[in-house]
């Protein structure tokens, strides 16, 4: 009877001696002894043999089902008045534009397609991505099993604990750093606290992060803006850098997270009553950026996540502040895993638990110059400016429709922008000062 305990004493010491002297010991340091790395490069080999392997059965096999390429439609992306050709005067013809426009939105409108998961060109071997293609042949369903046992029975157990570890030592650090007294000794051992916590949390996921143009990175007094995929963008950020974030007041293990945190660090929670508030929250941000020690604010102008695809618009509040904007760009590499938070669909519980049953996390951070207001540019064109350079930076498409459109409606209003500006191409520039078109420029401006 002492054997079998014996046994497993003895494994659990070395899973452990593992999990503290391979793992967690580096991340807290902030540098890795490539274990990672070649995991990585293993899952990218087998997942090139198998996308050889289902191409060749897909020629042998006719009847599997083929993968649909990304996009169903091509899109010329030109403005109505040079998709039209409108030359002041009304054709009937100019019906079908409208017509065309209309089907296809009913076919692949530019929004909805955005807060789902995005399409792979070839399955990764994961039980939830486009086609499962595992009883292609002995082989390749081998794999596949081996993947789901290595997944769920190795890494998911470590990924737990390591996110465990890192939450717990987040919460009970900041606590202790929240009772020294204000100084410069209390700053820097909170950043170091947050540091080393949210990189354990990066290890739990098996991330890796390529950060580029350093030099770039937010500074002191500033607000860093960012492009919205997934809840885990705070971590991929922590990681290289101490932020100030911003959000409302939760309850529950969020709750306790905040408060904890705030007690070491000037971070930016509001009121559920205060958020209703814009100019209260403005003005608390303002305060923020004003001191110039206090660190960098994180803002996802998005408001909303995005399935790592797409840029959606940017809320012009961040850009009101004043202060220098940080632009940051992050793209996901979705063969290992989709980052893309579906809260929909999921709960933030499912949604960890598919994170750390993925391959891995790999992400690309790009760090973009700082950008200041130029004169005679309103907040509304700094956002789109902003947000254009990473759209542009991350391989992202720039779309100008509001996020907020996953849980509500087109507003009556858009549609009235549509039709003045219709209006505008017919009657020409001598019309402009009819009644009801008042304000077009603008408006025409703000959706293009």
């Amino acid at each position: 009877m002492e054997d079998p305990w014996s046994t497993v004493h003895v494994l659990f010491q070395v899973w452990l001696t593992v999990l503290v002297f391979v793992i967690m010991v580096p991340a807290m340091f902030g540098f890795s002894l490539g274990v990672t790395g070649v995991y990585i490069k293993i899952l990218v080999k087998t997942l090139e043999w198998a996308t050889l392997r289902i191409q060749r059965g897909c020629k042998e096999q006719p009847s599997l089902p083929v993968p649909l390429p990304n996009g169903l439609l091509r899109r010329d992306g030109g403005s109505m008045e040079q998709e039209m050709a409108a030359k002041g005067e009304f054709a009937l013809s100019d019906a079908f534009y409208f017509y065309r426009k209309g089907m296809e939105s009913i076919v692949e409108d530019q929004v909805t397609q955005r807060f789902s998961s995005e399409e792979l060109a070839s399955w990764n071997l994961l039980t939830r991505t486009n086609h499962n293609f595992r009883h292609i042949s002995l082989r390749l369903t081998v794999i596949w099993g081996l993947g789901v046992f290595i997944r769920y029975s190795v890494l998911l157990p470590l990924r737990v604990t390591l996110a465990l570890i890192g939450l717990s030592t987040l919460v009970i650090g900041t606590t202790i750093v929240g009772f020294l007294p204000k100084s410069s000794v209390k700053n820097w051992l909170s950043e170091l606290v947050h540091l080393m916590c949210y990189r354990i949390c990066a290890r739990g996921l098996s991330a890796t992060i390529h950060y580029h143009n350093k030099e770039n990175r937010p500074k002191k007094g500033g607000i860093c803006v960012a492009n919205h995929t997934s809840p885990i963008d705070i971590v991929i950020l922590a990681n290289d850098g101490c932020y100030a974030m911003v959000g409302q007041i939760h309850g529950g293990l969020m709750g306790v997270l905040q408060r904890s945190m705030v007690r070491s660090c000037p971070h930016v929670w509001f009121e559920r009553s205060e958020m209703r508030d814009r100019h209260a929250v403005a003005r608390r941000l303002r305060d923020h950026v004003a001191a110039r020690t206090k660190l960098p604010i994180l803002i996802f102008p998005e408001g909303t996540c995005i399935n790592n695809t797409s840029l959606m618009m940017f809320k012009k509040g961040s850009f009101e502040i004043g202060g220098t904007i940080y632009p940051v760009a992050i793209k996901y590499d979705p063969r290992f895993g989709d980052a893309f938070w579906n809260s929909a669909k999921y709960n933030m519980v499912s949604y960890l638990l598919r994170m750390m049953t993925s391959w891995a996390i790999v992400v690309n951070v790009w760090y973009l110059p700082p950008m200041i207001l130029q004169e005679g540019e309103d907040a509304t064109q700094f956002a789109n400016r902003v947000k254009s350079a990473i759209a542009h930076q991350g391989g992202l498409l720039d779309l100008s429709w509001d996020g907020g459109l996953k849980r509500g409606k087109v507003k009556d209003t858009f549609k009235e922008q549509q039709q003045k500006m219709y209006s505008s191409m017919i009657v020409g520039e001598e019309g402009s000062d009819t009644p009801g078109t008042d304000g077009l420029s603008d408006a025409s401006a703000h959706e293009q």
